[in-house]
């Protein structure tokens, strides 16, 4: 029998696939990001749907795992669906990312590190600073959902590049 390392497998596959959720939250204070342990870019909460759990389900408990705040769920903004090219994804493979975009508001709970978590730092950022961030083009699309609302719950794909990472 042949056991593939991690590498080997990868570049058999020809796309990954991640279905996450994530939380835009606005206050007086600015958006409500996070940070990512490993690369320091600044992200929304939020994270991967486990099987058999609603996105719905999925955004309210990676806010609380990343953040500490128990929120609620407004409505829903959109969708966004990106495929990230082999040559700059993290995994080594073609990978699309789907994305459900909720507006969550915060009705308790304090503002805390993830405890042994991929996330760091959360903080309220007031969105004319995130311009100047490293951040996750997740940040630009959700802001632009909840600013726009469009109907189609879609936005034209945010550029990535600069300070901007996928």
């Amino acid at each position: 029998m042949t056991y593939l390392s991690t590498v080997d497998r990868l570049s058999e596959v020809e796309m990954t696939f991640r279905l996450a959720a994530y939380g835009v939250c606005l206050s007086d204070e600015g958006v409500l990001l996070v940070r990512d342990a490993p690369t320091s870019t600044w992200s929304l909460p939020g994270g991967g749907v486990e099987h058999g759990e609603d996105p719905f389900d999925t955004v309210i408990r990676e806010i609380a795992e990343e953040t500490g705040y128990e929120a609620v769920v407004e409505r829903l903004l959109g969708v966004d669906s990106r495929v990230i090219p082999r040559e700059s994804a993290w995994s080594g493979a073609e990978h699309q990312n789907v994305g459900v975009f909720y507006r969550v508001r915060v009705v308790g709970g304090e503002r805390r590190p993830e405890v042994n978590g991929a996330t760091t730092e959360p903080a309220w950022v007031p969105i004319v600073d995130t311009g100047g961030l490293r951040r996750s083009s997740l940040v630009d699309v959700g802001l632009k959902l909840a600013a726009t609302q469009p109907a189609t719950g879609h936005v034209e794909t945010v550029p990535v590049g600069g300070l901007i990472q996928y």
